[in-house]
């Protein structure tokens, strides 16, 4: 789930923004389904009540989010789109996502993969992208790091028209990226209970998920799904206390490096 700011105490209406303008199209950039649920789940939720049109970008096929080690990759794999595109749903999306399928757990940083996410920005044509913080220290799974790199580099090439001209699509440049489990956090989206009600159900539209990151043992368990719930709304509470005391999730934004 996404790291808590340090509480700055009472000077923190001049460390964190608050509340971009809603975006009328944004585009979240997880490595693995669910990613973008725990980093931002409510802010696109909120984003998409206001008209808001939200897209997913997975860059990993899945395949090793899993305890089990009988489990059916393949099977795995196809359920975990199934997952993600249910989940968009309940974050008041279309349903539609991508899928770019690098191997689970080897996700790397290189041309060929910054020509993709390059390709999927050109496309969609989002005013924000959001995403994983790659310079968040101590972050243990490769992916997530690797997939933050590909967000800047990949805004980067998607913005400049000498970056892979053979695309199909024009050259776009996003007005703003956030970053989700920030290393400094700087921004602050508040939400409202329903936005964060969207985000746990969100959430729990990845079953597969439920025991190896959410702590819920039983998917039926109903007790241990209203615990991880109220955990939800604990940490989105003690986030907006850094603010003005509404729930919030929090990021590092970043707009003026776009221009350079």
């Amino acid at each position: 789930m996404s790291e808590l700011p340090t509480d700055p105490g009472p000077d923190a209406p001049a460390r964190y923004s608050v509340d971009l303008a809603v975006p009328s199209v944004a585009l979240a950039i997880g490595a693995h389904a669910d990613d973008v649920e725990f980093g931002a789940g409510a802010t696109l939720a909120k984003w998409a009540a206001a008209g808001c049109g939200i897209h997913h970008l997975v860059l990993t096929d899945g395949s090793k989010g899993s305890w089990d080690p009988e489990e059916d990759t393949a099977r795995l794999v196809a359920l975990r789109r199934d997952e993600q595109r249910e989940a968009s749903k309940r974050l008041g999306g279309v349903g539609a996502a991508t899928f770019l399928d690098w191997p689970d757990g080897e996700l790397e940083a290189g041309l060929r993969q910054r020509w993709e996410v390059a390709a999927c920005i050109r496309r969609i044509r989002p005013d924000v992208v959001l995403g994983h913080d790659p310079w968040k220290r101590y972050r243990l799974h490769p992916d997530h790091r690797n997939a933050g790199y590909l967000l800047v580099e990949g805004v980067v090439a998607a913005r400049d028209p000498h970056f892979f001209p053979e695309l199909a699509d024009p050259p776009h440049r996003p007005s703003a990226i956030l970053l989700w489990e920030a290393d400094e956090v700087n921004h602050l989206e508040r939400v409202e209970q329903r936005h964060l009600d969207a985000k746990v159900s969100a959430l729990f539209a990845h079953r597969s998920q439920l025991r190896s990151t959410m702590g819920v043992e039983d998917p039926d368990h109903e007790p241990a799904r209203q615990a991880f719930a109220a955990r939800v709304h604990a940490r989105a509470r003690d986030t907006g206390a850094s603010g003005d005391g509404q729930p919030a999730e929090a990021f590092h934004l970043m707009t003026e490096h776009l221009m350079i």
